[in-house]
């Protein structure tokens, strides 16, 4: 066999020491769709997009229940704005690769909990963000009006304030599923990356053109259906916001 066909092997481990059926050029024994790859790897298609749809939702969810207590508390105690927002900024600096290597002994190698930790510390500042700009833009006055009808402050907070500021943690909410989506790929540095894996076997596999395009037309239709399925319910439980922009 060909040195050429062994190389990603060579790179990438002993798991990749095996035959590659595409060849190399772009020619027609290699196209960038075939509908004889997607039938005879259906399996292990719907396997990937199921566990990269399941690991967004995790990553959005766990992120959401970080960061809206996180924008309150900004949003209540203003010297700590500035330190959180920071903070959270700083996260999402970290090189992904780095991040993956740093939580590799805490974890384990190759566990889908690191690319899950990595994953929701990237969604924080998005979430962070647009949840304390949502709070922020709830008018004083209604503020006053439901202090005056003997709200205490936690009431307020889950009776007014954070209903109305719903629209901005939503957008946020889409931001970062739609970019989750996106970085889930990384996680096929350890073999956890959903479809990712499926775009970087493509590449291992001699760049194997039909095994990348569909890697990635999945990703971004994922990230498409997500994004208009949490629009859909934005609209639904924003219904004060629809009638506002109508």
């Amino acid at each position: 066999m060909s040195l050429l066909l062994w190389g990603p092997a060579l790179l990438w481990g002993p798991a990749s020491l095996t035959p590659v059926a595409a060849p190399a050029d772009g020619g027609p024994g290699n196209p960038w769709f075939s509908w004889r790859y997607v039938h005879e790897n259906a399996d292990a298609i719907g396997t990937a997009l199921r566990f990269h749809a399941g690991l967004t939702a995790q990553t959005v969810l766990l992120a959401l229940v970080v960061a809206v207590p996180l924008a309150v508390v900004a949003y209540w105690i203003k010297p700590l704005t500035g330190p959180i927002l920071a903070l959270s900024g700083v996260l999402y600096t970290i090189p992904s690769l780095a991040l993956l290597s740093l939580l590799a002994p805490l974890v384990g190698t190759t566990s889908t909990t690191s690319v899950l930790i990595a994953l929701v510390m990237y969604a924080l500042l998005v979430l962070v963000r647009n949840s304390l700009a949502g709070l922020t833009q709830v008018p004083p006055e209604v503020i006053d009006a439901a202090t005056g009808m003997g709200y205490s402050r936690f009431g307020r907070l889950l009776r007014v304030e954070l209903p109305l500021a719903l629209p901005g943690i939503l957008t946020g909410l889409r931001l970062a599923t739609v970019s989750t989506v996106a970085l889930v790929t990384v996680g096929s540095l350890i073999g956890q990356g959903g479809l990712g894996d499926l775009i970087l076997g493509g590449f291992r596999n001699n760049f194997y053109k039909a095994e990348i395009l569909t890697g990635t037309i999945l990703c971004v239709g994922l990230a498409l259906v997500l994004d208009l399925l949490l629009a859909g319910l934005g609209r639904a439980l924003t219904p004060w916001a629809r009638g506002r922009a109508a």
